[in-house]
């Protein structure tokens, strides 16, 4: 049976949670809501207001998810009524392990979809507009619902593009490599690597860019780098870092994403990207077998969801958009979850 309401049995009970994630499973859709809904609350731009919601109950929770995440239909209302009571409106953070302790549905793509990626009006991304250095996260789901991906620029200290090249990726875990393809773009300067840690699976804004100017030294660094993070970063020649305030893990956005420092002892994944020069679009097309899978997973073809844009019947080939067409599927769109240093101290 498929039980969206198995919260109730939990009671904050981390053991008990433990014994139960092989037996419990979720519909799909509800997984993937109550992620969003997770990441939503946990974001500084868009936080849950505890002190609201103790004022208004119930109902400030089922306002929340509305605004944030998407519309309640009486079965949603009643899987976040059990989600309430399972963890507790204080154990926000809680929620993360619980929620990954079940087990929703899984589903599986026969090859990596061709994907366009476009804006949240659906108008396809223009490459030579993405902001260089960005520290707005800037993210994309592939290839399946719930595969977050960070888009970035990368560039120098003074904000001008430069080239990723391709490089030979380390796992520690097994001690061998794999090949990453560099940058796309004008600039061959634009990277896409998932956005869920290695380690834990901590998601933005846990997990975030530094640019160059947050982490020079003497910069104005709002968030705390540890030393060994730096210095194995100046070793590596990286003047920005992707860094998870979780437990401390660092990757190397200049060189495929590669480990920094651990705990995390996997690169994160990398989306190929690619580029269209007679139009400037950028397209998700793919991810290496070789490299370790997406945080969870045990292959980056299996997952919890189809991207609204996926289609079924075609399983997205490679196409090529012109410019000023539109765009019915396969595509993934971009969402901007805001600055994660802006109020930082």
């Amino acid at each position: 049976m498929i039980y969206e309401l198995s919260f109730y049995i939990c009671k904050n009970n981390s053991k008990h949670v433990e014994s139960m994630k092989d037996k419990v499973i979720i519909k799909r859709e509800d997984f993937i809501f109550a992620k969003k809904l997770i990441w939503k609350m946990r974001n500084k731009n868009t936080r849950f207001d505890t002190k609201e919601f103790m004022t208004k109950g119930r109902e400030y929770l089922y306002e929340y998810a509305e605004k944030n995440v998407g519309p309640l239909n009486p079965e949603r209302r009643a899987f976040l009524k059990g989600l309430l009571i399972g963890i507790g409106v204080f154990a926000v953070a809680s929620a993360v392990p619980l929620i990954n302790s079940l087990n929703p549905q899984e589903i599986y793509l026969k090859s990596f979809p061709w994907m366009i990626i476009v804006d949240s009006n659906g108008n396809p991304i223009e490459a030579s507009k993405i902001p260089v250095n960005d520290p707005e996260i800037l993210l994309f789901e592939y290839p399946m619902l719930g595969d977050i991906t960070f888009l970035l620029n990368m560039g120098d200290e003074n904000n001008n593009p430069v080239a990723v090249p391709p490089t030979e990726v380390l796992i520690p875990e097994t001690g061998k490599t794999y090949h990453f393809p560099g940058g796309v773009g004008p600039y061959n300067s634009i990277v896409a690597y998932s956005a869920i840690c290695q380690h834990l699976g901590c998601v933005p804004p846990e997990i975030h860019f530094y640019p160059p100017q947050y982490f020079k030294v003497g910069g104005s660094t709002p968030n705390y780098i540890p030393p060994d993070a730096y210095q194995a970063a100046m070793q590596a020649k990286a003047i920005s870092v992707i860094h998870c305030d979780c437990h401390g893990s660092t990757y190397d956005p200049w060189h495929g994403a590669a480990v920094l420092t651990g705990p995390t002892v996997r690169p994160l994944p990398y989306v190929e990207l690619y580029w269209d020069s007679s139009t400037d679009y950028l397209y998700a097309i793919g991810m290496n077998p070789n490299a370790p899978p997406i945080m969870d997973h045990t292959s980056d073809l299996e997952g919890v969801a189809y991207l609204d844009g996926y289609d079924e019947s075609t399983g997205c080939p490679k196409f090529l958009l012109k410019k000023g067409q539109g765009v019915t599927n396969c595509y993934t769109t971009l969402q901007n979850e805001g600055n994660t240093f802006e109020g930082g101290s």
